[in-house]
């Protein structure tokens, strides 16, 4: 499988600040774990979107995937009651 690359919108840097320094470095080696694989076990498509999202304990890891370019976009991560709202 060909390596995909990684673009971190700069929200998400804001949306780490929110979560609990012990929990960061698991989502982080999530989200570098994802240009490997960006369709891990345990991926699901989101319905309403052409999006991604990937569990990490009780935090989301939201992206999109374009198989074209090879390129993976994280868009947002939170915590799972807050992540899916707009």
């Amino acid at each position: 499988m060909e390596r995909y690359d990684l673009l971190i919108k700069p929200s998400v840097a804001r949306d780490l600040r929110g979560i609990p320094r012990e929990d960061v470095p698991g989502i982080l080696q999530r989200i570098h774990d994802l240009p490997a694989d960006p369709r891990p076990p345990g991926v699901e498509k989101l319905s309403a979107q052409e999006r991604y999202r990937v569990r990490q304990g009780d935090y989301r890891i939201i992206y999109s995937v374009d198989d074209r370019a090879h390129l993976v976009e994280v868009v947002q991560v939170g915590h799972r009651r807050d992540v899916y709202r707009r």
